[in-house]
């Protein structure tokens, strides 16, 4: 019991590390990229952001959360802090689940705002590392039901109450110029990604 034990708390230190620097690594990027968006006048924003329903733009699912508002450093900051909490934590629970609550958040995220995004009459562009992190946050509350693990439960309850007014985000009413469908779409794909992800458990069979 006492081995099991010891094996255990050094893999969750393994991942913490390797959590911490994988998420400064994320940030660092991020931070450059907004550093090189800003000096081209947000030439980045233009070029690599969602435009809602332009067959052209599909690509751009795939490179609009690295690109933030280049007007200030106000929008990435913003950011910054729930993609680092969130991020790590998902962490935790290893590479393959963190992996794959990113991509699908990403994924999920970007093709509700290709199809929904914007103004039916208007040209918009959609860039921000948001929908991921609502995807890691829906990631993060719902994957103790699916596992059946308390700890996990309680962390969600924690979650909740610390960042549980940023749901709100998936409103329509949530403000001019924010995107409520990445945020909708990109806490459906954590979810589906704390699905797909949940312990398998064996059939019973039937004599």
């Amino acid at each position: 019991m006492v081995g099991r034990a010891s094996v255990g708390q050094a893999e969750l230190a393994s991942r913490a590390r390797a959590g911490i620097v994988t998420m400064a690594a994320v940030v660092a990027v991020l931070y450059a990229i907004q550093l090189a968006n800003m000096l081209t006048f947000g030439w980045l924003s233009l070029t690599f952001g969602i435009r809602p329903r332009d067959v052209t733009s599909l690509p751009d699912i795939l490179t609009s959360p690295l690109v933030h508002d280049a007007s200030s450093w106000n929008h990435l900051a913003a950011n910054t802090l729930p993609l680092v909490v969130f991020g790590f934590l998902a962490f935790l629970s290893g590479l393959r689940q963190f992996l794959t609550a990113i991509a699908l958040s990403w994924l999920a995220s970007g093709v509700g705002v290709w199809l929904f995004g914007g103004s039916l009459f208007g040209h918009s562009v959609t860039v921000g590392a948001s929908g991921v992190i609502f995807g890691l946050f829906g990631f993060l509350l719902v994957r103790g039901f699916f596992n059946r693990s308390w700890w996990q439960i309680l962390l969600a309850v924690v979650l909740l109450l610390a960042y549980g007014s940023v749901l709100l985000g998936v409103l329509p009413t949530v403000g001019r110029g924010i995107s409520w469908q990445a945020h909708l779409f990109g806490l459906a794909g954590g979810v589906v990604a704390a699905l797909v992800m949940r312990p398998q458990r064996p059939h019973r069979a039937i004599s």
